[in-house]
């Protein structure tokens, strides 16, 4: 998925949850209600965390320089880190600590029609966002489920926006009965309860987002099939008698450089090394336009293949 997609599904979300996140905070204002402020705590949360990931972003995309040769593109997987924390801090923290805060001074809440309003209006926002997200997302995933196409996929962007939607969505659900129940029954404490619920979410969101950007951030390698075809390439070529490694890592979710170690014919000349080389830099650059940088080391064939 191109850095353009990305921005494309951002953009959408960044809008969006602006706009809801004004309207949640007049109605939590107005209305008094823990889960509704909560959810507006949330959405401001999620704009701030799109503007990060647009950041993030552009500068990924500074060319190298004497300082860092390979580029900045992990520069992406920061800050998708850093929104992760963030929604675990601010989305999940502000969350469980108002809900206590509601449940242990419960108050009322007034004028329930005006959230019921906002979180229709909210609901319609978010999905939207989210159909969209997801659409996107299901482009690149292919044969693989879901879960799979998030742990394999390189591009943090792409599955953050449709988490944090997906996490969205459900808070909004989660604060409707909130309020309703709280309204309807007179114990405000179901307010306080969707708020701490809407928090546990948040937080195992932020949870699995760290957990997956991490491993990229740490630095990941190619997809196995990837991985496996460079093999073959360079085992396809007569000049080459054995592959002992190949090592790949992605520096940016387009940016991959790989290291290959083979054992050359003992009868081939430095010259045709070099042509040997530059054949296979341009083969696996053409199969693979993710990858931007290929080192070829010549060594002694190894008593065993990694």
């Amino acid at each position: 998925m191109s850095h353009t997609a990305s921005k494309k599904v951002i953009y959408a979300a960044l809008l969006g949850n602006l706009l809801i996140a004004l309207t949640k905070f007049v109605a939590a204002f107005v209305t008094g209600s823990s889960a509704m402020l909560s959810e507006g705590v949330h959405s401001a949360v999620d704009t701030g965390n799109q503007i990060l990931l647009l950041y993030g972003i552009r500068r990924s995309k500074r060319p190298p320089d004497e300082n860092f040769p390979f580029g900045y593109g992990k520069e992406i997987y920061f800050w998708s880190f850093v929104v992760a924390i963030l929604i675990f801090a601010l989305g999940a923290g502000v969350s469980i600590y108002e809900g206590i805060h509601r449940l242990s001074r419960p108050g009322e809440i007034k004028d329930p029609m005006l959230s019921y309003i906002v979180l229709g209006v909210s609901f319609v926002f978010e999905g939207s966002s989210w159909l969209f997200a997801l659409k996107e997302f299901s482009k690149i995933k292919g044969r693989w489920g879901y879960v799979e196409a998030v742990h394999r996929g390189k591009n943090p962007p792409m599955f953050m926006v449709l988490f944090e939607d997906s996490a969205a969505t459900a808070g909004l659900v989660i604060a409707f009965f909130g309020v309703w129940l709280g309204h309807k029954t007179g114990n405000m404490a179901y307010d306080g309860w969707a708020s701490i619920l809407i928090g546990i979410i948040l937080g195992i969101t932020a949870f699995w987002l760290a957990y997956e950007t991490k491993s990229l951030l740490i630095g990941e390698s190619a997809l196995p099939e990837v991985v496996s075809r460079i093999r073959q390439m360079a085992e396809e070529l007569p000049e080459i008698e054995h592959v002992n490694e190949v090592l790949t890592l992605h520096m940016g979710p387009e940016n991959v450089l790989v290291n290959l170690s083979v054992d050359f014919r003992d009868e081939i000349t430095a010259e045709k090394v070099e042509q040997v080389i530059q054949e296979l830099d341009g083969r696996i650059k053409e199969r693979f336009p993710i990858v931007k940088r290929v080192f070829v080391e010549a060594e002694a064939r190894r008593g065993g293949e990694i």
